[in-house]
């Protein structure tokens, strides 16, 4: 009985740690692992019944404090089940409308299984690769695409956070910014689809809250909210993609939604972990492909590993601009506008200015 309570005492720690928005690591940590989480209050509810006879009353608390810790995960993580709401509208039947097959991956730097990350471009032959932490050598490895991809670009790094963007789909008004942190670059650009529509195409890679890289979320929070701020304010079609370092369920990922405006197309098909490819049972999505109302979807996939510690993560999207404006973004309140500035306010590091493609001139 007093391992049960101790375990119960420490369950309700860890669920109640992300209502506090200290953006401290070991506070934050504890948005990710909601799915492990409910599978261990789910346990704790099997514990009180061994002990309901001799223990009635504490037995009985213990049971109600490990159920309303399930009630409560399940609510962060029921939308990105298969059961929750879509927020993106499924294509419907064949069309020729156009469309955005777009695959990001985080390679891992030290992985050297490029042949791994060819082979599954060869077999989906996605529109454009976003691939991040890449180095010089992954940049060689990959320069065989240049044929099918004739439009990139490139910014090799060996801090592990290095980013090329490869496109059979025309490139322009690129530009590499380091929004919050010299060493990180993020990538902003225009893709012209084949009907001649421009999108904006932002590719993000924030720093994580741990003890090994950053020690807060503050600089991770600030990138997020920078570049959601933008794109509310752009007049073209907008995507967001990348390792965002923060779950899809996560209060900052949400405030990000809410205020950039994007959809969620992994919202009521599932959470498509793509973080740790080698611990099945701890995993949680990382890597995003978020976009604006001018697109639904045609399908979303989890595809299979390439060595890395990133599964590769693929959305093809249906440029269909009429059906898609009866979808919903999430509701913006005017506490989150102030949520948002007060991350602003907070951030350690000069901000530079997210940059408009093809909204500079």
């Amino acid at each position: 009985m007093v391992i049960d309570t101790l375990l119960t005492f420490l369950l309700v720690l860890v669920t109640l740690a992300p209502l506090s928005r200290n953006p401290a690591w070991w506070i934050r940590v504890w948005d990710f692992p909601r799915l492990q989480l409910l599978t261990i209050s789910a346990c704790l509810t099997l514990l009180p019944l061994f002990f309901i006879g001799t223990h009635p009353l504490q037995s009985t608390l213990l049971l109600v404090i490990a159920l309303a810790c399930c009630a409560y995960q399940c609510w962060w993580i029921f939308p990105y089940s298969c059961w929750g709401k879509k927020q993106v509208r499924d294509a419907c039947g064949y069309n020729k409308k156009p469309s955005l097959r777009i695959l990001v991956s985080n390679v891992l730097t030290p992985n050297r299984h490029a042949e791994k990350l060819l082979r599954l471009i060869s077999t989906e032959r996605p529109d454009i690769l976003v691939a991040v932490e890449t180095d010089l050598w992954w940049e060689q490895q990959l320069d065989v695409l240049n044929e099918d991809y004739p439009y990139s670009v490139r910014c090799p790094k060996d801090n592990l956070y290095g980013m090329h963007v490869w496109s059979k789909l025309p490139l322009s008004d690129a530009e590499i910014q380091y929004l919050v942190d010299k060493d990180i670059p993020s990538m902003h650009m225009l893709v012209m689809m084949e009907n001649g529509s421009e999108v904006r195409l932002h590719c993000i890679h924030p720093m994580p809250p741990s003890p090994t890289e950053n020690d807060e979320s503050k600089d991770r929070d600030t990138e997020l909210v920078l570049v959601g701020k933008s794109v509310a304010q752009a007049g073209l079609p907008a995507i967001v993609t990348g390792d965002l370092n923060d779950v899809a369920w996560s209060r900052t990922t949400r405030l990000f939604l809410k205020i950039s405006g994007l959809l969620d197309p992994r919202r009521g098909r599932g959470m498509f972990c793509t973080f740790h490819a080698g611990y099945p049972m701890l995993r949680w999505p990382l890597d995003h492909i978020f976009h604006s109302q001018d697109f639904v979807l045609g399908s979303i996939r989890r595809l299979e590993s390439i060595g890395s510690d990133h599964f590769p993560f693929l959305a093809h999207l249906i440029y269909d601009p009429q059906t898609g404006q009866s979808q919903k973004s999430l509701k913006k309140e005017a506490s989150d506008q102030q949520q948002a500035e007060e991350i602003l306010k907070q951030a350690d590091s000069l901000t530079s200015p997210v940059p408009t493609p093809g909204e500079n001139g």
